[in-house]
């Protein structure tokens, strides 16, 4: 047997198939995991609100939230890194001067600072298939801490928010939609807190991926896996490649790597 190692797991188009649905092969491989004594986390761009009932089906009490700036070890939070408040304040001014809505989000709720009818709120949304949706309060930026926004914008639109908000990193994740992060945060950043504190080698860390926001994971993590329905920039940085998400990509990928 393997030694005791820990896998990250991404979620849409890697735990999750196109129709946000996880495959009776991915949740399978995942238990098997755990009974083999493996740390098993999730990694996702999500809010902790938004895979709540993922990680109580797949007993996961440890991951890392939005692209790594809400870090959970075993159920207890061990790292937070919100998001600048005086800079969130200058860029929703700019953002409203353009028509370009904002989703403000913390790690128990997302309001919106506009009727969240919009259409570029609602076509990309929709696309996570979530059992929550904002609710407008253009005021819900003050005063509290935020770890992540969504900034709705058509593509390419996003290169004004890049080059005057040096305060944060800009992802896009949807043709409407780009997630605000803060400057220099990753899943990476994330894993490593995690990492450290259970006191894994570089060669006990597995990471599995498929979009933009994993690139730095998969560059960072030694045994590092692309889905097969990967964008190819993704695919070229990660150590191997294992199938598409619908056609058990995950139990393939743990079979190659050697941990099933």
């Amino acid at each position: 047997m393997k030694e005791k190692s820990v896998i990250f797991f991404d979620i849409d188009g890697t735990l999750l198939d196109h129709e946000k649905k996880l495959p009776s092969s991915a949740k399978e491989a995942v238990f098997k995991l755990k009974e083999k004594g493996h740390e098993v986390a999730i990694a996702t761009g999500r809010a902790p609100f938004m895979f709540e009932g993922l990680r109580r089906e797949l007993e996961i009490d440890t991951f890392v939230s939005y692209n790594g700036q809400y870090v959970v070890l075993q159920g207890e939070v061990i790292y937070a890194n919100p998001l600048k408040a005086a800079a969130l304040e200058q860029l929703t001014k700019a953002a409203l001067e353009r028509e370009h809505p904002i989703v403000y989000m913390d790690h128990e709720d997302m309001r919106a600072n506009v009727p969240p009818e919009h259409k570029y709120i609602t076509e990309s949304i929709s696309e996570l298939r979530l059992d929550v949706s904002p609710a407008h309060d253009p005021l819900y930026h003050q005063g509290r801490e935020l770890y992540q926004s969504l900034l709705f914008c058509p593509e390419g639109e996003e290169r004004f928010y890049e080059e005057t908000f040096k305060d944060f990193d800009f992802i896009r994740w949807h043709p409407f939609s780009v997630d605000i992060l803060p400057s220099g945060g990753s899943k990476a950043k994330g894993i490593e807190k995690i990492t450290e504190r259970l006191g894994f080698s570089k060669g006990q860390q597995y990471a599995f991926g498929d979009g933009l926001n994993d690139i730095e994971m998969l560059t960072h993590i030694e045994n590092s896996v692309a889905m097969g329905n990967a964008l190819e920039s993704v695919k070229a940085v990660a150590k191997y490649v294992t199938k598409p998400v619908d056609e058990e990509g995950i139990l393939h990928g743990l079979q190659m790597v050697g941990l099933l």
